[in-house]
């Protein structure tokens, strides 16, 4: 098996998702844009609700995961990812207080 090297950024999964041949070990995740979080109350996504995360991640990983691959996410993995797109929301300052 190769070394694997997630780019800078990335949430490494705990439990990879298998989608045909495809083996996704990490997930990129981009800022949300407003038209991008549409349909989506932003009070669920800040109390890690599951419906909320699993429409929203589709619309912002990299790679692209489908609903399904979000629904067969491991719990551990979904609160890694909840926790990063609740970093989002939180002002600059904030953000960079909390990596200090």
């Amino acid at each position: 098996m190769s070394h694997f090297n997630p780019p800078p950024g990335a949430i490494v999964l705990e439990t990879p998702i298998r989608r045909g041949d495809q083996l996704i070990t990490s997930l990129t995740l981009r800022k949300p844009d407003a038209g991008t979080l549409r349909g989506i109350k932003l009070a669920d996504l800040l109390q890690m609700d599951v419906g909320a995360l699993t429409t929203l991640l589709p619309r912002i990983s990299s790679p692209t995961l489908t609903a399904a691959d979000a629904a067969k996410l491991d719990p551990v993995d979904l609160v890694s990812i909840a926790t990063e797109v609740g970093n989002f929301f939180l002002p600059k300052a904030q953000r960079e207080s909390l990596s200090a």
